[in-house]
């Protein structure tokens, strides 16, 4: 059963300033050069509390983490963010071009508080790996300001839309709050306080099973905070933005593989030993493979070193998701990427794009690349409600959930 509670939520206030100043995205998808953009935009931009800066002098008394709970008061006590006076969900709709294809689109959600529960109860379902790094991070943040502000990206499934027309009535009513990020995609939210209409919505969501699309790290590190907390009820509750699988609106990003850091690497012989695995053939351009996934090709990896491309076809899937290929029959075997070096967060970088792949190859910046094509919205929810998981990084939903749009203040 999925239980999903209103919340008072806190929000920037009309006087600090344009909300496009304010808000981010997520603190992963945070470059150096963007949190230089955010800093610059407003003294009250989120950033300066879910991604601060670290200096020489940092030390127990003075950090990061400090200096975030410390911003967190400063912008309560002055009226910078403000709680809202009842419990309430917040319809978010986002409206967006799809990166490659150009398609303009709409997805719809809701933002509310679900129960952290443990993957084993059945309920909140996962489907891919984390890393441990992230996670440190994420506790020390939530342990200092005792607060969230960024909503995990929960999928339900709702074949017949009934919470989306339940949306859709609230969306045709002035908006509580809209941003263009950017990307130019448009975030726009209305706060729903009908007592009538929020338990409508509660009910409706409380036979559903939760996929997480998004937030694997917060979303354990909120599972451990509970577990710090067993006396605390509002720990036992996360954030999260609530979207139906069914959603026309939904779409994921391939994200491939940048492999850099190994102490040899020799992009022939690495090619000879996948040919034990794989069908290996020169190919001339990014093309060939692309024609071959919109095609429905099942197998099919692209690896790019220097000016070289290849198109790899496992010659025995046994089922799997190119990705799960990937890494159990190349990056392991042939490379000596173990799973345990990427949890540790050694050799690999996650990119968006072909584009962008195949210069970090052709540049000389990564050893080799793998391409990949993306996973559908179907294939993940198989593999996670079967209780498998996927590799790191294995889905790109686009757009990402801005983060200040609400927040979750354990204290109240």
């Amino acid at each position: 059963m999925a239980n999903i509670f209103p919340f008072p939520a806190y929000r920037y206030a009309a006087g600090a300033g344009r909300l496009d100043d304010l808000v981010t995205q997520p603190y992963d998808k945070i470059t150096p050069a963007m949190r230089e953009r955010y800093l610059g935009l407003s003294p009250h931009n989120l950033v300066r509390i879910i991604l601060g800066k670290e200096t020489p002098e940092d030390g127990p008394a003075d950090n990061v983490y400090t200096r975030a709970a410390s911003h967190l008061r400063e912008w309560i006590q002055s009226g910078v963010l403000a709680r809202e006076s009842a419990p309430s969900l917040y319809a978010y709709f986002q409206e967006f071009t799809v990166p490659d294809t150009g398609e303009r689109l709409l997805r719809k959600g809701f933002i509310g508080l679900g129960a952290v529960e443990d993957y084993s109860e059945g309920t909140v379902h996962r489907h891919e790996r984390t890393l441990s790094g992230p996670k440190k991070d994420r506790l020390e943040l939530l342990r200092h300001t005792r607060a969230h502000f960024g909503q995990i990206f929960m999928l339900y499934p709702d074949p017949r839309r009934e919470i989306d027309a339940l949306l859709d009535v609230v969306a045709a009513t002035e908006p509580t709050a809209r941003v263009t990020d950017e990307y130019g995609e448009v975030h726009t939210v209305w706060r729903i306080g009908d007592p009538a209409l929020i338990e409508r919505i509660v009910t409706l969501m409380a036979d559903k099973k939760l996929l997480i699309a998004d937030g694997h790290h917060r979303y354990e590190t909120a599972v451990a905070f509970r577990n710090e907390n067993p006396g605390d009820p509002a720990a036992a509750k996360v954030m999260m933005t609530f979207v139906n699988m069914h959603s026309d609106g939904l779409r994921i990003l391939a994200t491939h593989r940048a492999v850099s850091g190994l102490e040899s690497f020799d992009g022939a012989a690495a090619m000879r030993r996948a040919a034990e695995a794989f069908t290996v053939e020169k190919v001339d351009s990014v093309s060939h493979l692309q024609e071959r996934w919109a095609a429905g090709a099942q197998g099919l990896l692209g690896a790019a070193f220097g000016q070289e491309l290849y198109a790899l076809t496992a010659k025995a899937p046994g089922g799997r998701l190119d990705l799960q290929i990937l890494h159990e029959s190349l990056l392991d075997p042939v490379l000596g990427v173990t799973p345990d070096a990427i949890r540790e967060g050694k050799y690999l970088q996650y990119l968006r794009g072909i584009d962008v792949a195949l210069a970090e190859a052709r540049s000389g910046r990564a050893q080799v690349v793998f391409l990949v094509k993306a996973t559908t919205v179907q294939e993940v929810a198989d593999i996670s409600f079967g209780g498998g998981v996927m590799p790191q990084k294995s889905t790109d939903f686009y757009p990402k959930l801005l983060s200040g749009l609400t927040i979750y203040r354990l204290d109240g």
